[in-house]
């Protein structure tokens, strides 16, 4: 498996193969990345206490700016630009226990060999270039960029055909141009084409950030995302909720660096483990982030 930034490490690993639902399913486990229904609100702490913890719950629904049409994440002004950044895996944790991680029926073969899989990639510095933009409401993420960089890095090859924004209630182009932003201005949703027979649209269910400082920020998205093959196969699509929690601290003006938990949820649905797991993270990966302005 291997693990990563913001889109799915599974589906970079299935895909830096073949694609193949099976496979993608298998590796997704080990991210515990299941489909999930709704759940009820569960209110979210501190976000800096969420980057230590042991013990994470599910993040509420995010509503306040569901009508405004303008919805994102907002990144400090600091972070404009190009990056060039090195990502590194540091720890991979289980905190409720190895079986969760054995997709929908727990099994322990499967979710030791995702763990030994994980494990491996401890250490390993994955190199790729991200880009945050500017816009009326604040510095956004260019989601069409660095999904598609993301991705591409992780599987160590070009997977990704084409990523285009979707329009949703809460973020939308319609929205951001009675509101005075640009064309180009990042939405909430994409989706993703991939080379193989294979798309996912993600969305963001959750977020929020704190500046602690003028150099120091948090913040937080619950994803959630819909993978599908889209060749004649008749496989339902698996859809995966990750949450990503950022901490970045700016060095200098071309120097910032900060780490990234990316934390799994269970799925009412499907994993006859759900209810034992009670909204609580079953995979937690902690990497470090070093980014040098380009």
């Amino acid at each position: 498996m291997r693990a990563f930034f913001i889109v799915l490490p599974a589906v970079a690993t299935a895909l830096s193969n073949e694609v193949d639902r099976r496979a993608f399913v298998g590796v997704s486990s080990g991210a515990a990345l299941w489909i999930l229904s709704p759940l009820p609100v569960i209110a979210v702490p501190n976000i800096k206490e969420r980057l230590d913890q042991d013990i994470l719950n599910l993040p509420a629904p995010s509503y306040s700016s569901e009508l405004n049409g303008v919805d994102n994440t907002y990144f400090p002004q600091y972070l404009q630009g190009n990056w060039e950044v090195t990502q590194s895996l540091v720890e991979t944790l289980t905190p409720l226990g190895l079986k969760y991680l054995g997709g929908p029926n727990g099994d322990i073969s499967i979710a030791e060999k995702i763990m030994e899989q994980s494990r491996s990639q401890i250490g390993k510095q994955v190199k790729l270039e991200l880009r945050y933009v500017p816009t009326k409401w604040g510095v956004a993420e260019d989601r069409l960029f660095n999904t598609k960089e993301r991705l591409n890095s992780f599987a160590e090859k070009s997977v990704v055909a084409s990523v285009q924004y979707a329009d949703v209630g809460g973020s939308n182009r319609k929205s951001v141009l009675q509101l005075g932003g640009k064309e180009e201005d990042p939405l909430q949703t994409t989706i993703v084409y991939f080379k193989g027979p294979a798309a996912q649209k993600s969305f963001v269910v959750s977020h929020g950030s704190e500046s602690k400082s003028e150099t120091e920020w948090i913040g937080y998205e619950l994803q959630r995302s819909i993978f599908a093959l889209t060749n004649q196969n008749t496989a339902p699509p698996v859809t995966t909720d990750t949450e990503y929690i950022w901490k970045f601290d700016l060095l200098d003006d071309t120097h910032v660096r900060g780490k990234l938990r990316i934390a799994g949820y269970l799925n009412a649905q499907s994993d006859k483990l759900f209810f034992e797991a009670r909204n609580r993270a079953v995979s937690i990966q902690d990497y470090t982030l070093d980014m040098k302005k380009i």
